[in-house]
């Protein structure tokens, strides 16, 4: 980045032990989708229109091909630690049985290429890529899928316990339960909100059931990764609205982590969808297993309005997304990013606030945030200002909310990659590292070199 688009940026002070990293996911960036089974992404992306650009995951960013490169990358940025997922049909083609000894063998060169860079790894089990045979018997309405998950968790443990240095069961399960079962947004592309619902609480069962495995497998630090976002209203009537998303949104997950199992007006709200007959008295202590942390990925705020009062269009929020809940629709403020969504810095400090909260006394870590923006390409490099000011303000914000006493110990950049943006494709790029689509080039961004040098000036 050159000189004046540093200018504006105050330095930041990141205490020493304050870990920093970056994150991908595996179906957005692995390619080779010939050494695995089959997701419900790879189904979705085959029916027509609901990829944007028709992406698949072949090649996506090559990654399985271009390891070593990748792994350089990751050291020449002087991460503490890369946050990765499992592929779960990589591991385990067909969700359930034997485990795949390539697929394996491909992760212990991720994990042993890291750990001889002197970067912690740090494993999520499961980011939305279900396996298809399994979706096939009902996926996440089904309990049988969160048992196949905790029969997974066990074959990672077992493989991975010794090296690996922090875990994540699940991230953001908003988004495969609402995006996936409610609005069709996103994979498997259903649209009953019922079948969110016992979608919703399967995942965190099989969070639960994965958290003993692998601690019985030796595993430390496991957590689980939500994306808490904080929900404002516009006015009083839109106050059921607002509690109703906040709650489908944030106090779901959070409730049910803390042992207070569902709340009591989401189970109201929504008896019209579902009975609530998939829920089991002796499952809640399951679920709200102790965990040893808590991830947040944080990218932006709600803000409810009346429904004749919807603003720009953001990408995920939508009423569909939150069923039983009022009538209402969104309206977000400029500035925004590609997405549509509202650069808001302030608000992670108020997700941490809601977190902490909530699950007193356990540690924190922001596991994504970032921004897809407009970059410019010259002679000299890809500029994008926009995206280097973004994390500069919310790791700023991040690094007030640990001065004013909240219990966050780390922050990891989404994403180190431009990837396959799940229903966008390649439309909307994350990546502090540009890759070309078609021939897998990478090209650092002037934000990647900011933070490289953030970085540096911790250690020196």
């Amino acid at each position: 980045m050159t000189s004046e688009g540093a200018s504006h940026l105050d330095e930041l002070t990141v205490p020493p032990d304050f870990e920093m990293g970056v994150s991908t996911s595996a179906w957005q960036i692995e390619g080779d989708s010939v050494g695995r089974g089959r997701c419900t992404w790879d189904d979705f992306a085959d029916i027509p229109g609901k990829i944007v650009d028709g992406a698949t995951a072949d090649p996506a960013c090559d990654h399985v091909h271009r390891l070593q490169e990748d792994l350089d990358l990751l050291a020449w940025m002087g991460v503490d630690a890369y946050s990765f997922t499992f592929s779960w049909p990589r591991v385990i083609p067909g969700g359930v049985g034997k485990a795949s000894s390539s697929g394996l063998d491909f992760y212990d060169r991720l994990v042993d290429g890291l750990l001889s860079r002197g970067i912690r790894p740090f494993a999520t089990l499961f980011h939305w890529d279900t396996p298809s045979e399994l979706e096939q018997a009902g996926g996440w309405t089904s309990r049988s899928t969160s048992e196949a998950f905790a029969e997974y968790a066990t074959i990672l443990g077992e493989h991975f316990a010794d090296r690996i240095d922090r875990w994540a069961t699940v991230n953001e399960p908003w988004c495969p339960a609402f995006l996936g079962y409610a609005a069709g947004y996103f994979a498997p592309g259903r649209t009953d909100g019922g079948a969110a619902l016992s979608a919703a609480y399967h995942l965190m069962l099989g969070h639960g059931l994965a958290t003993d495995r692998l601690r019985e497998m030796g595993a430390r630090r496991i957590g689980i990764i939500l994306n808490v976002i904080p929900t404002l209203g516009s006015d009083p009537t839109t106050a059921e609205a607002t509690a109703h998303v906040d709650g489908i949104q944030n106090r779901l997950w959070l409730d049910l982590l803390a042992g207070r199992g569902i709340p009591e007006d989401i189970r109201r709200r929504c008896a019209d969808l579902t009975d609530w007959s998939f829920v089991r008295d002796q499952d809640l202590a399951v679920i709200a297993t102790p965990i040893d942390w808590i991830g947040e990925n944080y990218y932006s705020v709600n803000r409810v309005v009346a429904a004749d009062k919807a603003g720009s269009q953001a990408i995920g929020q939508d009423a569909s997304m939150f069923p039983g809940a009022p009538e209402h629709a969104f309206d977000p403020q400029p500035p925004f990013t590609d997405m549509g969504w509202e650069i808001y810095p302030a608000g992670i400090r108020m997700a941490l606030e809601q977190v902490s909260n909530a699950l007193p006394g356990l540690p924190i870590y922001v596991c994504e945030n970032g921004a897809a923006v407009e970059e410019a390409t010259s002679a000299d490099g890809i500029h994008d200002p926009i995206r280097t000011r973004y994390l500069h303000d919310h790791i700023r914000e991040v690094l007030q909310a640990r001065a004013d006493g909240i219990d966050v110990r780390g922050y990891s950049a989404w994403s180190l990659l431009d990837n396959l943006e799940w229903a966008s494709g390649w439309t909307k790029k994350f990546g502090m590292i540009r890759v070309n689509p078609e021939t897998g080039e990478r090209t650092v961004k002037d934000s990647a070199e900011w933070y490289r040098r953030l970085l540096m000036r911790r250690t020196s």
